[in-house]
């Protein structure tokens, strides 16, 4: 009988320590690196189990392996918005990306992207695709680049880097991404974007040079 206790106890005591370095898992802040080119792959698993967790996926017929990737984990950080997501970004014509960033629009969370005029009407451009689909978009009208690369999900989570969201350079350039959770820094981006936001208000622009009649 002594033994039994001793051994319920035991186990007992392994549970709460797996369950405690669970916790202490979940509540450390993000702090990821991820590199660039990643090898193409296969997201429809991912946006799947993003539309409707918990369901089974559905075999992808397309010829791409699944598999951990730097363009996969992005999407995961992406995915994981639940209430907001900023995006400020110069360049955007990865249709991968853009059906990630759809897809939380249609699953409520308010999406808000500021972009560069000029990239934006580009051919292969996901701008006028988002747009359509409903999410706000706001631009620059002056001379100089709207050359940012970052997002913010849910006010919380930061990711910045070298990346443009364009195939070319996910698959075959050169690039990085942080993703971080640290308050600091996701408040600074976050002033910046919402400075942004409100100096690109299409209210505030100017068809006409000061001065013309």
């Amino acid at each position: 009988m002594r033994a039994m206790r001793a051994a319920g106890a035991a186990a007992a005591a392994a549970t709460a320590v797996v369950l405690a370095v669970a916790a202490w898992r979940r509540a450390r802040p993000v702090r990821e690196v991820l590199f660039f080119p990643s090898r193409p792959c296969c997201i429809e698993a991912l946006l799947a189990e993003a539309a409707e967790p918990g369901t089974p996926a559905r075999p992808c017929p397309c010829p791409l392996p699944s598999g951990d990737t730097a363009l996969s984990r992005l999407v995961r950080r992406l995915l994981s918005a639940r209430r907001s997501l900023d995006l400020c970004l110069f360049s955007f014509s990865s249709p991968q990306l853009a059906r990630a960033v759809q897809l939380l629009h249609r699953r409520g969370v308010r999406v808000r992207l500021v972009t560069d005029a000029q990239y934006m009407g580009l051919h292969g451009s996901q701008i006028g695709r988002l747009r359509h689909a409903g999410i706000q978009v706001r631009h620059d009208q002056h001379s100089g680049y709207m050359h940012h690369k970052f997002a913010i999900v849910d006010r919380r989570m930061l990711i910045t880097g070298s990346l443009n969201w364009t195939t070319q350079a996910i698959q075959s350039n050169r690039e990085n991404v942080l993703v971080v959770e640290d308050a600091d820094y996701v408040k600074a981006f976050q002033d910046e974007f919402e400075r942004i936001w409100e100096e690109y208000n299409p209210a505030n622009y100017s068809f006409f040079p000061k001065g013309s009649k």
